[in-house]
């Protein structure tokens, strides 16, 4: 009893509170499968062509295998830091500061492309009635900026509940629309003519796009000092968001792959293919109730990254990484209040700014996921790196985290790669953010200053003596 704490760390959130259906709730919420089902399919297969499928298929490969590697952290620690917090115990404080870095911007930035999307479709829901101009998603944007903030304020456990049901009902919405599009088999018409095949390369650069569509799915590890299990209920979470999210994309792109089946240009040619799908069938009231559950679903993505935005913020600071005001917790509601209201309307102007100058919104939507993504594939990189080093160091190696190092790291590289390639200005942005962070993480380890990252909960005095009575 002499060697443990009198309070964690991490002390002011609501610790091991979190039942597993809420921490699997967030994690799903974070990805954002209803939208990924709708929008992901066609984008894929512009370059997949008849791969599509399979595309999803290794993108659901390489998502089990991030997720493993995450689980080799998360059955032995709990952190609201998330991935940076992991990072550090393999790579060390640099590679941790650099992973927090990516991991504050994907969140701020899947954040707003969540806030974005919900305007987005909302607008598109609510056209027939007169919704229309940049005025309308910036005024819902702001207005989803401040519910989002309102909810992540006033609890962890009121938000997991929101999200699990706002998701729910999103996700079974759309897997009932694409049962429906499956037994009305794909559309008359003759035979589409035979294409050259996109070969491996098509595939390869397929799998970037199907890979985007699983960003967010490790929330769940910001939520690890607030789970009431967390060495069993976070890495379950993440590794179950994983292998569901995957089995709903492989069969929302199985699905549109073959109802375009006879249609010249196939799948790739469809603008918007479950709404030519519905209307094809004269099913009218399918694109009004997919709109609509499209908003409720980037709505929960915006409550469950920006939970885990605050969280990592919460973190930095405790570290000493950022200001310490981000470290604060609400008396009352026990959350990163600061951390949340510094965080949302960033993510919130993000959206609203560039509308209101003119830009489309759904423009700004692309925009966002582009970085968002680099982020993620960053810090995704350096976990799966630090994996089979953290396990060396404490003597639990095995040669199936080596392996999935070994697989693992390559392809997120190829695939960040791939992503600068394609949208050249975020990646230059954001290697500026990464730069900027460097130079200030060299003040930060000045003589006097900072030395080590990666805080997390401990076993306290008080969870012992509970126990005992």
């Amino acid at each position: 009893m002499g060697g443990l704490r009198d309070r964690s760390p991490v002390h002011g959130l609501v610790r091991r509170r979190l039942g597993p259906a809420d921490v699997v709730a967030q994690s799903i919420a974070g990805s954002a499968p209803s939208a990924a089902m709708a929008a992901t399919p066609v984008i894929v297969a512009g370059t997949a062509g008849p791969y599509t499928v399979w595309a999803f298929v290794a993108a659901t490969v390489l998502a089990v295998l991030v997720a493993a590697s995450i689980g080799r952290f998360t059955t032995r620690m709990a952190a609201p830091g998330g991935l940076y917090t992991l990072t550090a115990q393999g790579l060390g404080s640099a590679a941790a500061f650099a992973g927090g870095i990516a991991g504050v911007a994907g969140y701020l930035l899947l954040c707003g492309a969540a806030l974005a999307g919900a305007a987005l479709y909302l607008g598109a829901l609510l056209a027939p009635f007169g919704a229309g101009g940049s005025w309308f998603p910036a005024g819902a944007a702001l207005v989803g900026g401040v519910l989002v903030t309102a909810l992540v304020v006033r609890g962890v456990r009121l938000a997991a509940r929101v999200v699990l049901l706002v998701e729910a009902v999103a996700v079974a919405v759309l897997v009932g629309v694409f049962v429906l599009l499956l037994a009305g088999g794909p559309l008359a018409g003759a035979p589409a003519p035979a294409s050259p095949s996109p070969g491996a390369g098509g595939l390869v650069a397929g799998v970037l796009p199907a890979l985007a569509a699983f960003i967010g799915f490790e929330v769940a590890t910001s939520l690890g000092a607030e789970a009431r299990r967390p060495f069993r209920s976070v890495p379950r979470a993440v590794l179950a968001t994983a292998g569901i999210t995957g089995v709903l994309y492989v069969f929302a792109a199985g699905v549109q792959v073959n109802g375009f089946a006879g249609v010249p240009g196939g799948l790739a040619a469809q603008p918007q293919p479950v709404q030519v799908l519905a209307t094809a069938r004269g099913w009218w009231w399918i694109p009004p109730v997919l709109d609509a559950a499209l908003v409720l679903s980037f709505l929960a993505c915006a409550v469950a990254t920006a939970t885990a935005l605050s969280r990592v913020l919460f973190s930095l600071a405790r570290d000493g990484a950022v200001p310490a005001a981000l470290g604060r917790t609400h008396r009352r509601f026990r959350t990163p209040h600061v951390a949340a209201v510094a965080g949302v309307p960033a993510a919130t102007a993000a959206v609203v700014v560039p509308v209101l100058a003119g830009v489309p919104t759904g423009a700004v939507l692309v925009a966002l996921l582009a970085g968002a993504t680099i982020g993620f594939l960053i810090t995704y990189v350096l976990v799966c790196l630090a994996a089979p080093l953290f396990l060396r160091r404490i003597g639990e190696l095995t040669p199936a985290a080596v392996l999935t190092a070994v697989v693992a790291v390559p392809a997120l590289l190829a695939a960040l790669a791939g992503f600068v390639v394609t949208v050249p200005t975020t990646g230059i942005v954001l290697l500026a953010a990464l730069l900027a962070a460097a130079a200030w993480f060299a003040v930060l380890r000045r003589p006097g200053g900072l030395r080590d990252l990666g805080v997390y909960d401990e076993t306290v005095a008080s969870d012992v003596w509970d126990r005992a009575a």
